[in-house]
């Protein structure tokens, strides 16, 4: 009998311990930075006629900062990098992305019962500027435009302080190629929109603000 209390006491401690480590990862940092790398796909009808990019372009890279307002709202500031370079069918060209975008930042997890205790979803959206600048002799066709952002994020929490993610995002081009003539001219514009996906960390830069 004192044998089979020992095993009863020993699982329950177990899953004490578990069921308590995980309740301490919950997202209560209040300041994050975020970093990410991946690959995007610039769409076809941001080029002049008969010139696109690959449909995979690497690399992407996103830097960030999230301050979090109440456990589930919050506001992101963040850059992002792509390089874009022609298909195999088309003229030569390498095109640098950069933008920067102020978002919205919205955790809906808290309302998602089923996700596993170390998910956490992380929708953001927001405005910003894109800038165009393609290499070489085509610099003469770089653009500024304003943009907008939308995506989703899944985050993996491996302590209180890192997580792993990997995020989902639009980015829309508000505004319209000029005409060249001849179009070979325009080479290396870009108007379009772009489909990023990146891999990162956020590592929390605060203490234990939320927790209960």
């Amino acid at each position: 009998m004192q044998y089979y209390f020992k095993q009863y006491l020993f699982v329950f401690i177990i899953v004490f311990i578990t069921f308590n480590s995980q309740a301490q990862l919950k997202d209560t940092a209040k300041w994050k930075a975020l970093f990410a790398v991946g690959l995007n796909y610039p769409t076809t009808d941001g080029f002049v006629k008969s010139s696109y990019a690959k449909p995979v372009n690497f690399p992407t890279i996103n830097l960030g900062i999230q301050h979090k307002l109440t456990p589930q709202y919050g506001v992101k500031l963040d850059f992002g990098f792509n390089r874009f370079k022609n298909a195999d069918d088309t003229p030569e060209f390498k095109i640098n992305y950069t933008r920067i975008n102020a978002q919205f930042v919205y955790d809906p997890t808290a309302y998602l019962t089923f996700l596993p205790m170390r998910l956490r979803t992380v929708a953001h959206a927001g405005p910003g500027m894109s800038f165009v600048k393609p290499l070489g002799t085509l610099g003469d066709n770089k653009q500024t435009f304003v943009n907008l952002l939308a995506g989703l994020e899944v985050h993996y929490a491996i302590n209180e302080k890192v997580s792993v993610y990997t995020d989902v995002s639009y980015i829309y081009g508000l505004t319209s190629l000029e005409d060249y003539n001849p179009v070979l001219n325009g080479l290396g514009a870009f108007n379009g929109s772009v489909f990023n996906l990146t891999f990162g960390l956020a590592v929390a830069l605060d203490g234990c603000r939320y927790c209960n």
